[in-house]
């Protein structure tokens, strides 16, 4: 049985949302929780830049009322605890094999990791990836060979695979924390939640708002 919340719910995995989308969230929910954008630093000198713009910059009345929450910050090093949680999406076939589908036949989830479809494309085109041992040791071991971030297909793909799991693993803290059902517009990302809460065992109010026209 999943555990019950009140009316408020943490958006996942992103930090901004369609327009179209945040509306629908507020029709639903009393309040919509938004993280800030994800840095990763897997290695001092291997990591993402972060973004400063946040969901309410264009919205400061909804930020006033306290419709919208934003200001979560899920950026840095991981976490000593966190690092394992990943490990075990890593090393969850079930887990990978949504992964791989949503990046062969997923518009947005392509996007949401790589420049381009086509790139995207050709990556998960490389089957043995799919079945590929990857870990965060191994992942940071790959990025700390050189000065200059590390190229080619396994390496992008093991940090596509890192991303979208540490997406998960803060966004189901995060609830868990604060209280909060959690709410995605994206169904692949919807399906490894869903995945990953069963395989650990956590009980958290999950919804997917179809996107249809926008």
């Amino acid at each position: 049985m999943k555990r019950q919340t009140g009316p408020h719910a943490l958006y996942y995995p992103f930090h901004l949302c369609h327009e179209e989308t945040l509306r629908r969230l507020l029709r639903r929910f009393h309040t919509v929780h938004f993280r800030d954008f994800m840095a990763l630093q897997l290695t001092p000198l291997c990591g993402m830049t972060a973004y400063r713009d946040r969901m309410g910059d264009d919205l400061p009345e909804l930020v006033q009322s306290g419709r919208l929450v934003q200001g979560y910050n899920v950026s840095g090093a991981l976490a000593p605890d966190v690092s394992p949680a990943i490990d075990r999406d890593l090393q969850d076939s079930l887990w990978r094999g949504l992964f791989h589908a949503g990046l062969r036949q997923d518009l947005r989830f392509q996007l949401g990791l790589f420049a381009s479809r086509q790139e995207a494309l050709l990556i998960a085109e490389k089957e043995p990836l799919q079945t590929a041992l990857y870990s965060v040791d191994g992942l940071r071991a790959v990025a700390g060979h050189s000065y200059e971030p590390p190229h080619g297909c396994a390496f992008e793909y093991g940090l596509a695979l890192l991303k979208t799991s540490a997406s998960l693993v803060y966004t189901y803290r995060l609830a868990l924390m604060h209280n909060l059902q959690t709410v995605t517009d994206s169904a692949v990302h919807h399906s490894l939640f869903e995945r990953s809460c069963r395989r650990e065992g956590l009980c958290v109010d999950n919804h997917l708002l179809i996107r249809r026209g926008y």
